[in-house]
């Protein structure tokens, strides 16, 4: 006699539900941004706001979209000024910042020579480049340079400056040379300062451009709503602020990728969800 043996029933494939699928880490800065957005518009609205004084979001998107021609060329003059200037930045800030790094001696020299110059007001240097280079590009780009080169020299400097003393010792007990430290350990062990002050100089980089732009120059998001708001234009000062903020962000995410691809070893993630 055959015993019929039953096999049990499948379970129902349990669904995650949709909301706890969705990675709100990578969401976060989009509903940030959107509920800004909607705090922003629900401000004016309520407090019945004139456009000359504060512009809801609509009004802003809307001389976007009216102004995008003179917006879109003036945003790429105040971004080929910056980066040219953030470039020249990069190039410097890395060099001195080596070279002041080399030598206790020379860091204790130049140190305080590069905090009294970054002491000075990028923009009291304008009317002066203006006079050696005349009005245009050329002050934009040395603004943008200016203002932008001493984090990286800091951090730089920094990085080589605070090699343990013990490691020092070893190498030179092994025979390396001074060279061969900085070669070996010093600049491997500055790579996570001189990319981490990236983020921070291209930042400051835009506010040198767009300073510059203001005073000195025909061409440029600075100049165009330094004009805009000569003419009372309020939500065109505010749509080149807007262009201004995506660019930076924009900038900002890209050398943060490159402090990732480039220095990711030296950091560790210890912030939780």
């Amino acid at each position: 006699m055959s015993t019929i043996v039953e096999k049990p029933a499948m379970a129902a494939p349990v669904r995650t539900p949709l909301i706890a699928r969705v990675n709100w880490v990578r969401a976060a800065p989009w509903l940030y941004t959107l509920a800004l957005f909607a705090a922003w518009e629900l401000l004016v609205l309520g407090l019945d706001m004139p456009p000359t004084i504060l512009p809801s979001p609509t009004r802003v998107f809307e001389a976007i979209v009216q102004y995008w021609s003179p917006i879109w060329k003036n945003s790429l003059q105040t971004l080929y000024t910056t980066t040219l200037g953030f470039i020249i930045a990069v190039v410097a800030g890395l060099g001195i910042g080596l070279f002041i790094g080399w030598s206790k001696t020379i860091y204790a020299g130049l140190y305080p020579l590069m905090i009294g110059f970054n002491a000075i007001p990028k923009v009291a240097l304008v009317p002066i480049l203006v006079i050696w280079f005349g009005i245009g590009t050329v002050p934009a780009v040395l603004t943008a340079f200016l203002i932008s080169f001493f984090p990286i020299v800091v951090n730089v400097a920094t990085g080589l400056a605070t090699i343990e003393p013990e490691t020092e010792d070893v190498l030179r007990a092994l025979g390396a040379k001074k060279m061969d430290i900085m070669l070996k350990v010093g600049i491997p062990r500055s790579m996570p300062y001189f990319f981490g002050s990236l983020k921070i100089a291209i930042t400051l980089a835009f506010v040198g451009s767009v300073v510059s732009e203001t005073v000195a120059s025909n061409y440029g998001l600075g100049n165009m709503m330094s004009s805009a708001q000569s003419q009372f234009n309020v939500p065109l000062v505010f749509a080149g602020l807007l262009m201004l903020a995506v660019e930076g962000i924009a900038m900002y995410a890209l050398m943060a990728w490159l402090e990732r691809r480039m220095t990711g070893w030296a950091h560790r993630s210890t912030m939780a969800n």
